[in-house]
């Protein structure tokens, strides 16, 4: 078999295993949010063709998501679904102005220990979310544990699935060992009658082609006050769930996506699929590890996916239906362990003590709150961890010139953070009549830094002593007040850094 076939073999297998795997979840994203199965499923098949087509990262897979959903429930219990159309179109389009802006590089600065955390809080959710599924109605109407027979049968079950997933890649990998577990174990079930749950049992997925509507709500200011918070919320969590999802891909693949026509192609899709009646949706990690670990990189295979997906709507949906639900847990639980890092928890203790709560506090925040918030949180720590680390940096080494002049050779970064470090480093009472702080080891980089040289300046001024302040860049003495005339200027030593500062516009 030639190298082009052999692509081409796995891109197709793996894509038909995802399109399985896509079907109950998708279901179970639209009864998240209140609406019918199909639209959970249009939206999948719409948004997966469109981004696997035009988006940014070959193999990625996107779809209804549950993150998504659980935003979407409030918006359809208060105003109904085709509410909900609607503000997936304004997603969209709130989505695809984040691209035309190429705001899509700002996944770039997401430390590496917000990256660990999100991936194990996503598989954590992952795996979470499949233990609803080991749940029944009981005679109140009220979800139980299943026991006996039936709750061991699907154990059995999803063990023998996640058994043959591991196992049968010794053997042989001419198959994807997920999509091989879920026809042999649906195989099993029915060839021995076994009575189990089955996607049939989550809701019908029979349906036709989606059709073009538009959504049924008063175009007036009102209806805008009601959608505009909402998208946008769905926009920034869409968003970011399939940047970090790219990025995640990059690393394990050592390939590069492209963030912006990622963010255009996921914007798009939402304003399709809600012109179609879709839920819209975002890039799942779940899938996309499944694509990942298949070796499945090409856009066929999310091509192949959501056409796929189509057929079972169309033409396949009574079989579809009667593959047990355990087999495709099984898959997703294999999904989660491999998708949780787990090389963090040995090197939570080698890690510095910041990161490592990063680490821990965007894999809790993720699973009890939402990614946005806390990807959010993560960046702000680290944000945070960075600038008191770079403000214990401030320092400086004071010497004595051949005049009897003090000489401060100042070193480090003086900014917001180290301003009041910078102020401790002098003294105007005790310090001769001359004074110099030398900054050619030093960078001015914001407006307190100004601040604080200009407020130096005016307590050796009222000492009544001289500030000698050298090498400092061209912007940087254009932006000092009081300080001004202590600066000495020297054309062919001083830097060439720029001030980030207000007072420059």
């Amino acid at each position: 078999m030639s190298e082009n076939t052999a692509l081409i073999k796995t891109n197709v297998l793996s894509g038909l295993t995802v399109a399985l795997a896509l079907v109950p979840e998708a279901v179970a994203f639209a009864l998240v949010a209140q609406v019918s199965p199909l639209t959970g499923l249009y939206a999948a098949f719409i948004v997966s063709l469109i981004t696997s087509v035009f988006g940014g990262r070959p193999g990625m897979i996107s779809a209804a998501a549950g993150s998504l959903a659980v935003v979407m429930v409030a918006l359809v219990a208060r105003h109904g679904v085709e509410y909900l159309f609607a503000t997936v179109v304004l997603m969209g389009v709130f989505q695809m102005l984040f691209a035309a802006a190429r705001l899509g590089k700002l996944i770039r600065m997401v430390p590496h220990p917000v990256m660990l955390g999100f991936v194990n809080g996503l598989a954590i959710v992952i795996f979470l979310a499949q233990l609803g599924q080991l749940k029944s109605p009981g005679p109140d109407g009220a979800l139980h544990w299943m026991t006996g027979v039936p709750l061991f049968t699907m154990i059995g079950l999803i063990a023998l699935t996640m058994a043959i997933i591991y196992l049968l890649p010794r053997l042989t990998k001419a198959i994807p060992s997920p999509l091989a577990a879920i026809l042999i174990v649906a195989g099993l079930v029915e060839f021995f009658g076994l009575q189990t749950k089955t996607v049939g049992d989550m809701g019908s997925i029979g349906g036709g082609l989606p059709s073009f509507h538009i959504p049924s709500v008063p175009i007036n200011f009102d209806t805008l006050q009601v959608i505009v918070p909402y998208a946008l919320i769905l926009a920034i969590i869409g968003l970011t769930e399939s940047l970090l999802t790219l990025n995640l891909i990059d690393e394990m693949t050592d390939t590069r996506g492209r963030p912006n026509r990622e963010c255009m192609a996921q914007g798009a899709a939402n304003v399709v699929t809600g012109f179609f009646g879709g839920m819209g949706g975002c890039a799942l990690i779940g899938q996309s590890m499944i694509n990942v670990n298949n070796g499945a990189l090409k856009r066929l295979s999310g091509i192949v996916a959501s056409l796929a997906l189509l057929s079972f709507i169309l033409f396949a949906s009574a079989w579809i239906e009667r593959i047990p639900l355990a087999a495709l847990i099984g898959v997703m639980f294999v999904v989660a362990e491999k998708t949780f890092e787990w090389g963090s928890l040995r090197v939570l203790r080698k890690v510095p003590r910041a990161d490592a709560l990063i680490i821990v506090g965007v894999t809790v925040v993720t699973v009890l709150t939402d990614l946005a918030v806390a990807v959010v949180l993560g960046v702000v720590i680290a944000a945070l961890v960075f600038a008191w680390e770079q403000a214990k940096r401030m320092h400086a080494t004071a010497s004595t010139n051949a005049q009897g002049w003090k000489v401060y050779d100042l070193e480090g970064t003086l900014f917001f953070a180290s301003a009041a470090s910078f102020q401790a480093l002098f003294q105007p009472k005790t310090d001769p009549h001359d004074v110099i702080i030398d900054f050619a080891h030093a960078t001015v980089k914001d407006h307190s830094a100004i601040v604080a040289i200009d407020s130096l300046a005016e307590r050796y001024r009222q000492e009544g002593k001289r500030l000698h302040l050298r090498h400092l860049s061209p912007d940087c003495r254009e932006l000092l007040d009081k300080a001004g005339d202590s600066v000495e200027v020297n054309l062919l030593e001083d830097p060439r850094y720029h001030v980030a500062d207000n007072k420059l516009a």
